[in-house]
Order: structure tokens, then C-alpha cells, then sequence
């Protein structure tokens, strides 16, 4: 840590039951530590006897609670917590000892990592040569465990214990925990007693987004089970029935409906056949079929090993009402799924019991109940829209329709409109219309939603009752600068009413989302801009990423991974007027407000004048979505191509939009694409989607300066890029896009590779990856709070506060100024303790 760095107070808390000694040892231990911001809390689980005595006198200094009730190691530890003061909290057996630094680097890894809500310690045996905790490992059935403990540190592999990871769990023997975080989950199950309440607690921490990360440099030397041999005995069944409990416990709460469905059968079935086993009893006994002889009615011993087993079954069920509300909350709470964390489980299909018979039914039960494919449930994604999804889509229908397709490969996708005009072609994957009343259902089955445009406002449940549920918004459409173009003919008043409730739209997004997506990086400066404005870009999300990328990364529009091949009549055969050997310049988008067709129309009317073959079509004139407003420049644009006497021999309007699937033939009758537009603030921040589709169909581009795309045709010199407004220049870049062949064809020879970095499946790589580990943003994470907050200002430094800031208004101001603030700090100081009475 930097000299002088304010670090948080952590409170160590160390459950003492009946073990004096061994808890006084750890004590002093604790106050030679090399920390210096530390609270030692000792609680006495009721241990009767001299032991809060022995306590008090070699550990003066010590926090001392006194349970009433021996409620536990799980219950100690929260009695522990609800008494610190601490922002981290510490959890240490009172039969271990720190190393130097097990704190600090401990600290150190939660305010590097503000994604990780625990901390696992290195657990050594006493003299350091053992293993007892290096990592974890989860069972189908429920049973946590440590991986190596027991071997001799020499045989684990230096990879296994050297180096920092992520784990499903921290043991409880030496953890440290963000008190917030902690709060936040109730604290460790205190039904559990002890025994797995760490795993339960680390498990149920992953399932909420947090991560619970193994610090090797972080150390402890612990005799394990030290406490528990003076109460206890190996072959007492006390341990056995916790263990067998409590893992039926932390299985029932944390594992899916779809898993849970499976594994909880087969679960129970093993943990019979496991207690059967441990005990050596004869299965058999009672079954007629392998013989009849005199009725026996006397008792059957069975060892106490074995009955733990059964009994632990018998009190799971006990446990199951408070079982299942709690059971509610964490799968209500959940964003991960049991996919997810399959690779922390490291060995899920691991028997753990080296008996004979039990092996057998193991092998039986995960077969019988195909226990091994239980984890691979596939993600569910929702993909929501307000485009209409017909044959013929509009930019973001056709980027949501192409999300869907890419992300449907690996998971369960639903791709869902909010508009009232679909009538989808056919799919791999679920689609549907939605009204806003509609949504709720397929929000509350996906585990991942992606929206575009107004979607969040229709799903208000996303904001309240599913706010934790992981939220990818898409940005690529920079919706308020588009309306400060397209609103212009709209009245004063209700275009800048507009513009608000727009932006209202964009915030919300921009608060709630987990993830960003947009399509360049232009955009990707803007939108991180607005977010830094918006206070979201914080110290805690800068600190889990600096470079932001995970928050926000650039996924542009893209084009099919396939050259396009026709498949019927392009523009030749369907609009009269244009010959074979015509060259065609075609205008592949729709003619919006920013857009500026206007300029292209005069320019055709100079080119045709020296090349009166050139023909200039526009796709399509009428938006397929009904609930697009129509804007006056199409219909400005074809009165003026009228006009110039242009309109059926020189310029061509399609009025209704090429299907989707059918556009490529429209676009390989083509010679050359178009796009032009004014000089704004809309233009510098657009991502013209269409444009993409003349580098699929290898046409050389023409187009306006001032946005992204025309930086891209300008550095892989794939057409011409010429000044906004500018006839002249418009009309010669056509004409050599036109008629120089040469150069014609080295832009089509160059556009190849170019068009391959925007093939959907590579422009959507971020998403993929992002749905892959998905996670909410580091500020949205529950239980989220500072580690370290200032003093309060008390004492001389406040009296010389106070002289500063009397020298700065009198130099401000005078005496005026000074009683001004004089006066204003009285009414404030006597308006807070008004308050408080």
C-alpha cells in the first residue's frame, strides 16, 4: 500500500466456543498483526465455564460479545457482524493464526477489484506443510469441499495454490467479506449451524454477480477441527448430520428450477444409499426374495453414522417452509446462471466417497437422471425491439433480428417486437409481438435482456421488480440528435418537449444498463461523455475496468458472413427505365431528415448532361414501420427530381422497401452506392447501417464527409468522399465511381477484406462475449459501498478549517461576505438539529 494511504477498518471476528486457549493464542496473534486500521471481535458462543474470564484478561483490548445462546459458528459470525464497525469484515477460526499481510493484501484485492465481494485466504496446516485450503469445489449433490486439503502442500501443483483465481467459496476458517455485501445476503444461514454456511454464502454470492476471488498471498496456519475435537467426536454422526443436512440445504436454496428438478431426487436417493454405505449394513436384509425364514421383529442395530444420514434427510424436510421462502429470494435475486458457475464447481461429478457401494449408485443415480448434462442449461436471452420485424426491416429490426440469430448458437433466445406489425420470415430461434402489458412474462423467464430505443420505458418492471436482472442497451441510434434534425417543421414548444422526453429515454437506459453497445468510436466518446455526466462513470466502475471496455464497447451494424447470390429480379427487370449497360448509382437506405437526397438529384442532373446513361434509384421511399412518422424530404426530394424533368429516366423512387432477404439482388444490379447528408451534429455521431450493404455487394461509395463511415472509405480507399452540399464535386466523384474502371475495381478489391471485420458474427463478438460471463456493472452490484470514507473534520483541524475559510471570504468579499456565510451556516447547523429532534 502507498505510504500514508487511508486504508478501511476491518473487523476480524473470531467465534470462541469452549476453546479459550486456542481462541487466546489467535488473539494475541491478531494484536501483533501489521494492519493498521483493525477491530478484533471476539464473540463467546455460550461456552459457560472460565473461558469469557480467560478471555477478558489476556485480551484486554479486545471487543468482547457475550452470546446468550451457543447459536453456532454461523450465528457467532453474525452476531460478530451486527457489533462491527468495520467496512470489511474478517472471518477467522479461533484455532488459526495470520501470516504478516493477511490482511493487507486481502484489502488491497477489494479495492483493486470492485467486482469481488470476498476474499478466499491460503489456509496451511500449523506448521505450514499441509494443505487445508487452496480452492474449492462443489458436488451435484450439495457437498462443498476443499480441493488438495489434507495432501502435502509439496504435492499440489504450484498453479493450484500459488496463483489468484476465482472460486465458488472462501472457507470460513479465514475470509474476508465487504460488510455491505454481507448485509446485504442476511449475513451466513444461521439454520446451518456450522458447516457449509460458506458455501452457501459464496455460492450465493456468485449467483448475485459478485466474485469471490482466492488470494494466496493472503495466509493463515489453521489446526483444523481443533475446537471441534473438544466437543465432539469422529464417530459421534453430529458432524455427518450437519454436513448431510446442510448440504441438502445449500442445493435446495441455490440451485435452478430446471436443475433443481433432477439433482434434488437423485440427491436425496444418494444420501440414503450413502449413510447405507458408511454403516456396512445389509441392504438386503428385509427383501423376501432372497429367502423366507422365521419373522424377526427385534431391533436392528445401525451405527450411529449411518442414522445421522437418515436423520439429516429427515430434518431437511423439517427445514423446507423456511427453506423454500428463503429458496424464493435467491433464485428472485439471481442473474447467474448454474451454467454459469459450473466451471467454479471444478469437479461437479466428483463421488467424494471412496465406498464401494456408494460409488455404484452414484454411477446409477447420474446416469438414471443425466445428472451430467443438469449443468449445461442453456442461457435464456431476451432481444426486445420496437421495429417492425416483416420481410421488410429497418435498421434496428434487422440489427436485433441479427443479434438473435448470432446469439441463438449458444443460447435460448426470444426475439420480441413492441411494435403491432409483425409477421416475422422463419427463424432458429422463438419470435413474437409483445405489448407493453405482454412483456412481463418473457422478462421474467430470460436471464439477459437486450433492448433498443423507447423498449425500457414499455418495461417499467425492469427498473423495480426485475432491477437486478442483467440489462444490455443499444445505443447505436443516437435518438435526441436525430430529433434535433427530423423535429424541425414540428412547433417551438413541442420540439424542445420532444428533444427532453427523448433524452429521458437515453438516460433511463444509461442508468439502468449493465452493458452498452454502439457502433463506432465516435459514439463510443460521446456515449462515454454522457455517462461520465450522467455520474455512472464512478471510481468503482473505473476501478473494475479502466479502459471501460466491459461496460462499453463498439459492436457496428454488420452484413451476412456470405457474398450475396441472387435469388430473383433486382431493379433492371423491375423498374422500366433502365437497360443492361445503364450505370446505376442506387441509394440503398431510407431518405430521412438528416439525409440529403436533394444535393444527389442535382448532381445526376449535371452528370447526366455528359453520361446520359447514369441512372440513380432509391431503395425504398416508404418506411416499413407504420409507426415511423413520414418527413418531408422524400416527398421535397422527388418534387424537385419532377421538377428537373429527372423522375422516370434518370432518377427512380421504389416506394415500397425491398424485402430484406430480396435486397441483394436490387444491390448487384447496382454499379456504385450513394449516401449524402448535411454537415451536423447528427451526421458527426451516425452510423449509416446501409452503407454496409454496398460492402457486401462489393459497390464502390460515394459519399458525404463528416461521419464515421466516410473516415473508413477515405483510409481503406474504398470510393470517394466529398464535402456536404457540394454539386460539383458530387457529380465527378460519381462519375469516376461510374465509368473509371480501374478504379472501380481497386475499391472492390479492397472492400473484401474490409466487408469480413463486419460480418455479424465478428461486429457482435463484444455481445457474445459479454453473454458468455454475463455480469451487472460493478456500481449495480447489491450490497455495493465504499471501503473507506473520510474522517470527520474534528478538533484543531477544524478551528484551523475555520480560520482558512474566515481569511477566504474576507478576502472575497469583506466583512459582508463574511457574515453573509456566518449567517447561512447558523440557519444550516440550526435546520440540522431541528431535524433531529
Amino acid at each position: 500500500m502507498a505510504q500514508g494511504e487511508t486504508q478501511p477498518v476491518v473487523s476480524v471476528i473470531v467465534v470462541n466456543y469452549r476453546g479459550a486457549a486456542d481462541t487466546v493464542t489467535c488473539l494475541r496473534a491478531l494484536a501483533e498483526h501489521d494492519y493498521p486500521n483493525l477491530e478484533v471481535i471476539c464473540v463467546d458462543n455460550a461456552s459457560g465455564g472460565t473461558d469469557v474470564a480467560e478471555i477478558k484478561a489476556a485480551a484486554p483490548g479486545v471487543k468482547l460479545v457475550e452470546s446468550p445462546v451457543n447459536s453456532g459458528f454461523a450465528g457467532g459470525c453474525n452476531l460478530g457482524a451486527r457489533h462491527a464497525t468495520g467496512t470489511v469484515l474478517a472471518f477467522l477460526n479461533n484455532d488459526a493464526r495470520p501470516a504478516p499481510g493477511w490482511v493487507g493484501t486481502a484489502v488491497a484485492e477489494l479495492r483493486a477489484q470492485p467486482t469481488v465481494a470476498a476474499v478466499a485466504s491460503k489456509v496451511l496446516d500449523w506448521d505450514g506443510t499441509g494443505t487445508d485450503f487452496v480452492d474449492a469445489g462443489l458436488t451435484w449433490f450439495g457437498m462443498g469441499y476443499k480441493r488438495h486439503a489434507g495432501s502435502p502442500l509439496s504435492d499440489v501443483p504450484a498453479a493450484e495454490h500459488e496463483i489468484a483465481k476465482d472460486v465458488l467459496f472462501a472457507t470460513g476458517s479465514a475470509m474476508f467479506v465487504r460488510a455491505g455485501v454481507f448485509a446485504e445476503l442476511g449475513g451466513f444461514d444461521e439454520r446451518f449451524f456450522m458447516f457449509y454456511e460458506d458455501v452457501d454464502l459464496g455460492w450465493r454470492l456468485n449467483l448475485r454477480g459478485w466474485r469471490v476471488r482466492y488470494v494466496p498471498e493472503s495466509l493463515t496456519y489453521h489446526r483444523h477441527h481443533a475446537t471441534m475435537s473438544t466437543v465432539d467426536t469422529p464417530d459421534s454422526g453430529r458432524e455427518t448430520f450437519l454436513l448431510e443436512r446442510n448440504a441438502l440445504a445449500a442445493l435446495y436454496k441455490n440451485l435452478s428450477d430446471e436443475t433443481l428438478t433432477r439433482a434434488l431426487p437423485a440427491a436425496l436417493a444418494l444420501a440414503v444409499r450413502r449413510a447405507t454405505a458408511r454403516g456396512d449394513l445389509d441392504a438386503t436384509r428385509f427383501d423376501l426374495a432372497k429367502g423366507v425364514g422365521p419373522a424377526e421383529t427385534g431391533p436392528v442395530e445401525v451405527p450411529r453414522t449411518t442414522l445421522a444420514g437418515v436423520l439429516a434427510i429427515d430434518q431437511f424436510v423439517e427445514l423446507l417452509p423456511s427453506l423454500a421462502e428463503s429458496r424464493a429470494a435467491e433464485q428472485a435475486a439471481r442473474v447467474r446462471t448454474d451454467a454459469d458457475l459450473l466451471p467454479l464447481l471444478r469437479k461437479a461429478l466428483e463421488p467424494a466417497y471412496p465406498l464401494p457401494r456408494y460409488l455404484a449408485a452414484h454411477e446409477i443415480l447420474v446416469e438414471t437422471f443425466g445428472i451430467d448434462a443438469l449443468f449445461g442449461q442453456r442461457r435464456k436471452v431476451l432481444v426486445i425491439t420496437g421495429d417492425a420485424i416483416t420481410e421488410r426491416m429497418a435498421g434496428p429490426a434487422i440489427r436485433a433480428w441479427n443479434m438473435a440469430a448470432t446469439l441463438a448458437t449458444e443460447h435460448d433466445v426470444h426475439l420480441v417486437t413492441v411494435n403491432p406489425l409483425a409477421d416475422p420470415p422463419p427463424a432458429a430461434f422463438r419470435v413474437s409481438a409483445a405489448t407493453r402489458r405482454d412483456l412481463e412474462t418473457p422478462i421474467a423467464w430470460a436471464d439477459i435482456i437486450v433492448l433498443q430505443g423507447h423498449v425500457l420505458e414499455l418495461a417499467p418492471s425492469l427498473k423495480k421488480q426485475y432491477a437486478h436482472k442483467i440489462v444490455v442497451a443499444d445505443l447505436y441510434d443516437p435518438m435526441h440528435l436525430e430529433l434535433l434534425e427530423q423535429g424541425k417543421g414540428v412547433p417551438d414548444d413541442k420540439r424542445a418537449l420532444d428533444l427532453i422526453g427523448v433524452t429521458k429515454v437515453l438516460d433511463a437506459q444509461l442508468e439502468r444498463g449493465d452493458f452498452f453497445l454502439c457502433a463506432s468510436d465516435r459514439q463510443r466518446h460521446f456515449w462515454l461523455g454522457h455517462l461520465a455526466a450522467m455520474g455512472r462513470l464512478s471510481p468503482r466502475l473505473y476501478d473494475a475496468d479502466p479502459t471501460t471496455q466491459s461496460l462499453l464497447s463498439i459492436v457496428p451494424f454488420g452484413l451476412p458472413s456470405q457474398a450475396p447470390v441472387r435469388t430473383g429480379p433486382g431493379l433492371r427487370s423491375t423498374l422500366d427505365g433502365i437497360g443492361e449497360t445503364d450505370h446505376v448509382v442506387l441509394w440503398a437506405g431510407g431518405v430521412y431528415s438528416w439525409f440529403d437526397p436533394l444535393t444527389l438529384v442535382r448532381a445526376i442532373e449535371l452528370l447526366r448532361q455528359r453520361r446520359g446513361d447514369v441512372r440513380l434509384v432509391f431503395l425504398g421511399m416508404k418506411h416499413p414501420n407504420p409507426e415511423v412518422t413520414e418527413m418531408d424530404i422524400g416527398a421535397r426530394t422527388m418534387l424537385l427530381s419532377d421538377t428537373l424533368g429527372l423522375t422516370g429516366k434518370h432518377v427512380f423512387f421504389n416506394q415500397q422497401w425491398v424485402p430484406y432477404e430480396e435486397r441483394q439482388n436490387w444491390l448487384l444490379d447496382a454499379n456504385c452506392g450513394v449516401t449524402t447528408h448535411y454537415e451536423h451534429v447528427e451526421t458527426t455521431f451516425a452510423f449509416r447501417t446501409r452503407v454496409l450493404d454496398y460492402l457486401w455487394a462489393g459497390l464502390p461509395i460515394v459519399t458525404t464527409d463528416g461521419d464515421s463511415f466516410a473516415d473508413l472509405v477515405r483510409e481503406e480507399r474504398l470510393g470517394v468522399v466529398v464535402p456536404a452540399e457540394d454539386v460539383d464535386a458530387l457529380a465527378d466523384a460519381l462519375e469516376k465511381a461510374l465509368y473509371d474502371e480501374e478504379f472501380a475495381a481497386g475499391c472492390v478489391e479492397r472492400m473484401a477484406a474490409v466487408a469480413r471485420r463486419y460480418a455479424w458474427p465478428e461486429a457482435l463478438k463484444p455481445l457474445v462475449e459479454f453473454c458468455r460471463n454475463p455480469r451487472p456493472a460493478a456500481d449495480r452490484l447489491p450490497g455495493s459501498s465504499d471501503l473507506v470514507v473520510a474522517e470527520p473534520v474534528r478538533g484543531k483541524e477544524m478551528l484551523r478549517r475555520d480560520v482558512d475559510l474566515v481569511r477566504e471570504y474576507l478576502a472575497d468579499g469583506g466583512p459582508k461576505e463574511l457574515a453573509r456565510r456566518v449567517g447561512g451556516r447558523v440557519v444550516k447547523v440550526a435546520k440540522q438539529r431541528l431535524g433531529r429532534g
